[in-house]
């Protein structure tokens, strides 16, 4: 099993349009350091399951066939929108797996071509993808929102994107069945000199912390990126090492090989 990241950013991406902060100034000279929509992918027994379809090359990364499942964590546009062009394409059916969200998004259920939306993610019911479990956990969302967990041969992995905090159920799962990984969602550097976030739908570096001490993964890989989290990163980068670190674009995770 391998997870490769597509996009480790968030809706704006870096470098963000017109801006001139540190690290887009870099990721405009180094394409290495842009960061699209945050979206992966696991290969598995010669099967590809996409988590999240907004790659802006994902029709020539993925020829026709080469997908065989997609898994959506919610319906907001920004982790869907490649599905509006890759539902026309001619192949056979592809199995959309999402959460029971009744409006999907604009009108992907009223027009799906070649994408199978019918079958719904429930959390906590497990189902089986070539011999990995995985699990669906709720999130802390606008929308409503699951993040995924992985077991094979012993295995786990969490990816859990998008959210601020987690719902006590998702973090007694992760007590419960401990991971290797942790991929979560850490869209801000934390609160500084007792200021709040007035409109907060994402975590911050302090709650990565808090989630940390609770849980205890093997790892933690960072994703949901904004460009202030990546500055405040680079000019603090003790708080980081090999175990909680920050994904980037391309990173790649093995497990059981």
């Amino acid at each position: 099993m391998k997870l490769t990241f597509l996009g480790t950013g968030n809706s704006a991406m870096i470098p963000v349009y017109g801006c001139d902060c540190t690290a887009c100034l870099e990721a405009q000279k180094n394409h290495k350091l842009r960061r699209e929509k945050s979206s992966a992918f696991l290969e598995h027994n010669g099967k590809i399951l996409l988590l999240d379809a907004n790659a802006p090359d994902l029709m020539q990364r993925f020829p026709p066939g080469s997908i065989d499942r997609i898994l959506l964590t919610h319906y907001h546009m920004d982790h869907v929108q490649s599905l509006f062009d890759l539902r026309w394409g001619i192949s056979e059916p592809i199995r959309v797996i999402s959460p029971d969200d009744p409006q999907g998004c604009d009108d992907l259920y009223k027009h799906p071509g070649i994408l199978d939306f019918s079958t719904r993610a429930e959390p906590f019911q497990t189902f089986d993808w070539y011999g990995i479990t995985i699990t669906p956990l709720p999130l802390n969302h606008s929308r409503l929102s699951l993040g995924y967990g992985f077991e094979y041969e012993g295995k786990r992995l969490a990816y859990l994107t998008d959210t601020v905090g987690l719902p006590e159920q998702t973090m007694q799962w992760l007590k419960n069945f401990p991971v290797d990984w942790l991929i979560i969602d850490c869209n801000y550097p934390p609160e500084t000199g007792g200021k709040k976030r007035t409109k907060k739908n994402h975590n911050d570096f302090g709650d990565i912390l808090d989630i940390d001490r609770e849980c205890q993964p093997g790892n933690i890989g960072m994703t949901h990126l904004s460009h202030d989290m990546v500055c405040w990163a680079e000019a603090n980068s003790q708080v980081l090492s090999k175990r909680l670190r920050l994904m980037i674009d391309g990173d790649v995770l093995f497990f059981c090989e």
